[in-house]
C-alpha cells in the first residue's frame, strides 16, 4: 500500500503525470516541514475573575526550562521553543503535523495588576500565569463634566 498526500487544492490530480507527482512531493514534504515549524504559536486562553487574570498556554511536549516569562512596563511577554527531535530509529516520517519553533507572544496587561505576585506554573502540556489584581488600584474613574 502507498500513501499519498491529498490536497484538496488541486483538482484533476489522476491526470497529472508521475513526474510532477514526485517533483510536488519531495518539494512539499521537505518545504513544508521547514515553513510548517516556524511558524509555532501555542493556543492562549486568557480568563479574568473577581481576584485575577488568569493566562493558560497550551504547550504540550515542552518542559519549563523551555519557556521565558518577561515583563515590561505594561505587558508579558512568554516566549519559548519547541524542539524537532528526531531520534536515531528506523523510523520514517509520513506526516508532521506537530508545530515546532520559537515562538513569542505579548500581552498588554492594564494597570490594577500586583506585579510582584504573578505566579506562573507548568502541567500536563499546560502553563498558568496568574496575575492578581490589586484591589487599591481602581480602573474606572469618573471625569467630571465642566
Amino acid at each position: 500500500m502507498t500513501l499519498i498526500k491529498y490536497n484538496p487544492s488541486l483538482p484533476n490530480t489522476e491526470n497529472r503525470s508521475f513526474s510532477s507527482l514526485l517533483d510536488r512531493f519531495f518539494n512539499e514534504s521537505f518545504n513544508g516541514i521547514g515553513k510548517e515549524m516556524q511558524h509555532f504559536a501555542p493556543q492562549v486562553d486568557i480568563a479574568e475573575s473577581k481576584k485575577a487574570f488568569e493566562i493558560s498556554v497550551a504547550a504540550p511536549g515542552m518542559k519549563k526550562s523551555d519557556f521565558n516569562i518577561d515583563m515590561s512596563d505594561e505587558s508579558i511577554t512568554i516566549s519559548g521553543e519547541r524542539k524537532f527531535e528526531e531520534k536515531k530509529e528506523e523510523k520514517n516520517f509520513h506526516s508532521v503535523e506537530t508545530q515546532y519553533g520559537s515562538f513569542s507572544r505579548t500581552f498588554h496587561l492594564p494597570d490594577n495588576i500586583k506585579e510582584d505576585k504573578i505566579e506562573a506554573s507548568y502541567q500536563d502540556g499546560i502553563l498558568n500565569i496568574v496575575i492578581p489584581k490589586d484591589e487599591q488600584k481602581e480602573l474606572k474613574r469618573t471625569i467630571q463634566i465642566k
